[in-house]
Order: structure tokens, then sequence, then C-alpha cells
């Protein structure tokens, strides 16, 4: 019934040949966690061998990597808090303007405002806009910042360009809807950063509302 004879007693390990293969298989797992995954995946090299073969570079930047995906996911929470937050002061802020603009027509205007950020400070800055109001604008600062170019009001939000890392920007937009719309920007560095924008075209008021 069999194709081949089943193993003599003789044949098969003893219990201290299972117990040898064991303590083996189990010491060269912890040489392969010690000096190859630690290294390539956690950057940590107690051996130095993840750092000759160059493993540890590997793993520096998984985690480096592991670290910006984080702060990312840190900041669009923080940016979407600071956003809602912001919407109550904004409301007040630009209450006046924004009922000056629903009263007469909103001419062409021209505004230019600076803030320094402390390191992880952020501010917000808004214009008063109707619906199909258009704005050309441009900010520059004196080190990266983070920033999301966006618009609330009227139980609506949108953003309407957002960048990581950025030192200026420029170019135009027209508000979705009647409300606020600008710009928010969080200083990523550790030094202050200086941002000064510059807007041209039709809103009622420039205010910082945060």
């Amino acid at each position: 019934m069999y194709n081949s004879d089943l193993p003599t007693r003789a044949e098969l390990p003893s219990t201290a040949q299972l117990i040898r293969s064991t303590v083996i298989a189990i010491l060269a797992a912890a040489a392969i966690l010690v000096t190859i995954v630690l290294p390539a995946e956690y950057a940590i090299d107690p051996t130095g061998i993840g750092r000759v073969l160059g493993l540890a570079e590997m793993g520096e930047i998984k985690q480096q990597l592991a670290k910006e995906a984080e702060e990312d996911r840190r900041r669009d929470q923080e940016l979407l808090l600071d956003r809602r937050s912001g919407i109550g002061s904004a409301i007040v802020a630009l209450f006046v303007g924004t009922a000056h603009a629903q009263a007469a027509p909103v001419v062409a205007r021209s505004d230019e405002m600076s803030v320094t950020l402390k390191p992880g400070q952020g501010t917000e800055i808004k214009l008063a806009m109707k619906q199909g109001a258009t704005v050309s604008y441009s900010w520059s600062a004196t080190g990266d910042v983070n920033y999301d170019l966006h618009g609330d009001g009227s139980g609506k939000e949108t953003s309407y360009k957002k960048g990581r890392g950025v030192a200026k920007d420029e170019g135009s937009f027209t508000a979705a809807f009647d409300g606020n719309h600008g710009w928010f920007w969080r200083n990523r560095t550790r030094t202050d950063v200086t941002v000064t924008v510059r807007a041209n075209g039709q809103y009622a008021a420039m205010k910082k509302v945060m």
C-alpha cells in the first residue's frame, strides 16, 4: 500500500537531536533578527554588521519615511481642527466686512499683510468674498511652511490648493460660495518664519483670524 518503507526507530532523530536543532534554529533566528531585520526595518544595529552591509541606512530611510507620514497625518488632523476652530472666529472677525460686501458692490482692491510664526505655530488670513469673485495673490515665507488655500461659509467648506514644505506660492482663485476664503500656514521648521501675502481682486476685507 505504501511506495516507501517507514523509517525505523533508529533512523528517527533523538530527543537530544531535536532539542539541539530547535536551539540552533532559535539562535539563527535571533542572529538574523539582530543583524538583518532590526537594522533594515528599525535602524537598530547593536552589532554594527547592519551598518557594514548598508542595512542600517535602509532602516533609517524607512524610519524617516514613517516619521514623515505620521507628521503628515497629524498635520492633516491639526489642520482640520484648526480650520474648524477658526470658523467661529472668522465669522466674528469678518462679519462687518461681509455684511458691507452684501450691502454694496465689491470693487477691486489690494492688500498686503505679514505675520511671523514660531516653530509649530499656525495662522490663518482670510478674505471676505462673494460667490464668483476672483482674487489674484502671491505669498512668500522666510522658511518652508505647510499651507492650505481654502474657503468656508454658508455651512460649506472647500480646499483650493495645499502644499507641504513650501516657501512661496502665487496664482488666483474664484470664490465657490459667499464666505471667507484664504490661507492657513503652519511653521514646521525650528526657527521663526515670516509669511507675507499680497492679494488683489474682489473682496471686502483681509483679516488675520487666528
